[in-house]
């Protein structure tokens, strides 16, 4: 039972829903803290202002979920995920700051990899819940799993990662959604089951893009403009140049 004085906090108990949205909470927050200072992201932030972003990045989804299904967002009752939030920030700048280049990037593509699944499952949780159809169900899993990239990249004068080519974003959490709606709609699986194939199926999709380099499809550019765009590398040639260069 929570003591009278931690009660005025708010809400301290987590159901098996709560955990998995607490995990999509401090996973996207890392790395929404990773994210705010990369050299295309950062704008001399401060440490609260990366604390601010990577806050918005975490619990964005969340509130925009919880939102479109007529709920009060969950991390404005439950301490719990601004106390992970600012956990996993702390955590997330001490590991960029001894690691200086050192497995930088390829931490963050793999965090980037790890963290889709989660908003796209708890978003679907949400949806079916609120006995919405099983389409809303996985577009609310896709906005949830985006919204914070969103936040972030709007607020870094950035163009939205979902707008442009990369390693199959929107596909994966649409994939997650679907799996998550067919484990536990379909097959009638446990909530826990119906979670940890879900995950595989998001996370395994958007390693495999990332280590293939997989893109989204793009229309031919406009005769006008010609400019190339800069080469990405995969996820393996990022981890294979952290590993050759110099520590520091």
């Amino acid at each position: 039972m929570t003591p009278l004085i931690l009660s005025k906090f708010g809400i301290w108990t987590l159901a098996t829903v709560d955990y998995i949205s607490l995990i999509a909470a401090g996973t996207n927050a890392f790395n929404g803290a990773l994210l705010a200072r990369r050299p295309d992201h950062y704008k001399h932030f401060t440490v609260a202002g990366v604390t601010i972003l990577a806050i918005a990045g975490g619990i964005g989804g969340g509130i925009v979920r919880d939102i479109l299904v007529n709920k009060v967002p969950a991390p404005l009752e439950n301490p719990w995920y601004l106390i992970v939030c600012l956990a996993v920030v702390t955590v997330a700048l001490v590991v960029e700051y001894y690691s200086e280049q050192r497995f930088k990037d390829g931490l963050f593509q793999f965090m980037t990899a790890f963290s889709l699944p989660w908003y796209a499952i708890v978003g679907a949780q949400a949806a079916l819940a609120a006995h919405l159809g099983y389409a809303a169900a996985v577009l609310i899993g896709i906005i949830a799993t985006t919204a914070g990239r969103w936040i972030i990249d709007v607020a870094c004068n950035v163009i939205p990662k979902q707008l442009v080519r990369g390693e199959f974003f929107v596909t994966a959490a649409a994939l997650t959604g679907i799996a998550y709606v067919v484990c536990d709609q379909a097959l009638g699986l446990p909530v826990v089951a119906s979670t940890a194939i879900a995950f595989v199926v998001g996370f395994g999709f958007r390693l495999l893009s990332q280590f293939l380099g997989w893109e989204e499809w793009e229309p031919w550019e406009p005769t006008a403009l010609d400019t190339g765009e800069k080469a990405r590398k995969t996820l393996g040639e990022g981890l294979q140049a952290e590993v050759d260069r110099p520590a520091r």
